[in-house]
This record gives C-alpha cells, sequence and structure tokens, in this order.
C-alpha cells in the first residue's frame, strides 16, 4: 500500500493522487498535495500579535485599532483591554468578552499584549 495521507475532512484511507491534488473518493474532498507537507509542522500553532509576542489563553490584550462592529452601531475603540483570551482555530485567533459588547472573536493582528 502507498504511502498517502488520509481524508482530512473524513479519515477516509482511499485517498489518491489526481494531477496536482489528493482525492477522497467517499467524500469527493480534495486538497493540494503541497498541503500535506505544509500540515505536518514542528509543533503547535503560535498565535502572535501585531508586535509579534506569543499570544496564550488567559493573557490580557489591548485592541490598537478601532474595530467595527456587525449589528452594532459603535466600535471597539483603541485602548480596549481585553482580559483573559483565549486562542481558538480559524480566521479570528482569539474568543473573549468585551465590557458593553459581550462576547467577540478578535483577530491577534489588532491587538497586541499588556
Amino acid at each position: 500500500m502507498t504511502d498517502l495521507p488520509k481524508c482530512p475532512q473524513c479519515g477516509s484511507e482511499f485517498t489518491y493522487v489526481d494531477g496536482d491534488n489528493y482525492v477522497c473518493p467517499e467524500c469527493a474532498h480534495e486538497w493540494p498535495t503541497t498541503a500535506a507537507a505544509a500540515a505536518v509542522e514542528d509543533g503547535p500553532r503560535v498565535v502572535r500579535d501585531a508586535n509579534g509576542n506569543p499570544l496564550a489563553d488567559g493573557d490580557t490584550v489591548v485592541v490598537i485599532k478601532d474595530l467595527k462592529v456587525k449589528g452594532a452601531s459603535s466600535v471597539v475603540k483603541v485602548g480596549t483591554k481585553v482580559r483573559n483570551i483565549r486562542i481558538v482555530d480559524g480566521d479570528h485567533d482569539i474568543d473573549c468578552k468585551i465590557e458593553g459588547f459581550g462576547a467577540m472573536q478578535l483577530k491577534s493582528e489588532f491587538v497586541r499584549k499588556a
């Protein structure tokens, strides 16, 4: 048997190569062959703030740019301190609660470590 990676979506072992992509015949998921090498990183994902400092769960950060909030008429102002953040996967790296707004997700590029 060949050393092809399992499907990242359904975990099937029956993947095959089609041009520059791997294909899963069970769920029809396709992903580039170069992604397999990038998926094997040397350790856990490190989220960094706007200054390049690593962030961790429980840190306190400060917003460095006015951020518009969807569905609200106000913005999160520069200098707003956000306590007890949580690092998550996805487009927005940080889960937090901001006074006056409630639970929010922030991108790490718009905060700095306090």
